[in-house]
């Protein structure tokens, strides 16, 4: 026991079933200086932040890499954020959607929360509002992931008559 501790410090919290996994927001925008202003303020609080500037450039960086959460501009030229909020829902369903508009009406934000939004915030949403319904709708998703995790789990475990059954 010369030189070590008593206690195995040195494994991961993952090893012992916490989730420390760091949140990776999205922010889709066709105003480049807005993505570069919002990720500069969010880059500043730690947050690990991707952007896009349309909804295609979205789902291209969502099929390569983990993302939890997207803050999307309803108004964008192409592709605009209720298409893009569905197709995101239909492939990542995972992947929780926060609606960023500057044009705000009841009528696309109910539309919105329909097709799988998560929630709304209008332009210019303060930095710090913006980062709280970001952090809610990580939580959300995390809840969901252990809920699918424990769902597994249930699946995978046999009942005791199905043990019973392949002893005999």
């Amino acid at each position: 026991m010369h030189g070590e501790s008593p206690c195995r410090c040195d494994r991961s919290f993952k090893d012992m079933g916490v989730n420390m996994e760091k949140m990776t927001i999205m922010l889709v925008d066709d105003e480049e200086r807005f993505l570069s202003t919002t990720k500069k303020l969010l880059s500043r609080k730690g947050i690990d932040l991707l952007t896009a500037l349309s909804g295609i450039e979205a789902l291209e960086k969502l099929s390569s890499q983990i993302i939890h959460v997207v803050i999307l501009d309803v108004k964008m030229p192409g592709m605009d954020g209720m298409a893009t909020l569905r197709e995101i829902k239909r492939r990542f369903p995972l992947v929780e959607v926060i609606m960023l508009t500057g044009h705000a009406t009841v009528e696309s934000a109910v539309e919105g929360l329909k097709s799988g939004a998560t929630d709304y915030l209008i332009k210019p949403a303060d930095i710090d509002e913006l980062l709280e319904k970001a952090e809610e709708a990580f939580e959300k998703r995390k809840r969901l992931e252990e809920k699918i995790r424990v769902a597994q789990t249930r699946l995978s475990m046999k009942s005791p008559r199905q043990i019973l059954r392949e002893t005999e």
